[in-house]
């Protein structure tokens, strides 16, 4: 699963990357890495459902090179890391007012259909999903604050980024397993079975 995130988070350490030297050129790259992935997994027959991310990333870079070409002077790029995060927030947040959290549709490739479809399976993606658009929103936040006010501080930038993105990480790789003892617990069940389940992540 981190190895799913850290592809799936592509494109945007690409941008971030090549920004850093020319931002219509970082925005390019970011759109072009961004719909090589995401036309990989349409032509390994993922469900849509499972490349929310993958869409929204999409969607967002070719909105930013549209803007980095046309309006090259635009005061809203100055701000593009904490608008990048945001949107990933606002894209988080969505899945959740729709039902439909986006880490389900990711773990759904880890799991039997069988585990994908008991009501535990989704409560734990919503509670992840959930942790991913809080500490996305965070992010933007700081970001957008630090942007403002010490645009030049770049370890502060990145250190705000690495904590930003660990923090949910660590928290989904962590999180499964202590639900579904909790689970099993309330179900009188023993705990080493429900561990020795397909992770729900």
């Amino acid at each position: 699963m981190p190895k799913y995130y850290a592809r799936t988070f592509l494109p945007w350490i690409v941008l971030a990357v090549v920004s850093g030297f020319d931002g219509q050129a970082g925005a390019v790259a970011g759109l072009v890495t961004a719909l090589v992935l995401l036309g990989q997994d349409l032509r390994q027959g993922h469900r849509a459902d499972s490349l929310i991310l993958e869409i929204s990333t999409s969607v967002y870079m070719a909105a930013l090179t549209a803007l980095a070409f046309t309006v090259p002077g635009s005061p809203a790029l100055d701000y593009g890391a904490s608008l990048a995060i945001g949107w990933l927030a606002i894209t988080a947040w969505g899945t959740l007012l729709l039902h439909r959290p986006f880490t389900a549709g990711i773990a759904r490739r880890q799991v039997p259909a069988e585990i994908a479809a008991t009501a535990l399976f989704v409560r734990i993606n919503r509670v992840i999903t959930a942790v991913w658009a809080a500490g996305f929103t965070v992010m933007a936040v700081v970001l957008g604050l630090v942007q403002h006010w010490a645009p030049d501080a770049t370890a502060l930038l990145v250190a705000v980024k690495v904590a930003g993105f660990t923090v949910p990480a660590v928290f989904t790789a962590r999180y499964p397993d202590r639900a579904r003892g909790r689970h099993a617990t309330e179900l009188g069940q023993p705990v080493a079975q429900a561990a020795a389940q397909p992770s729900s992540r």
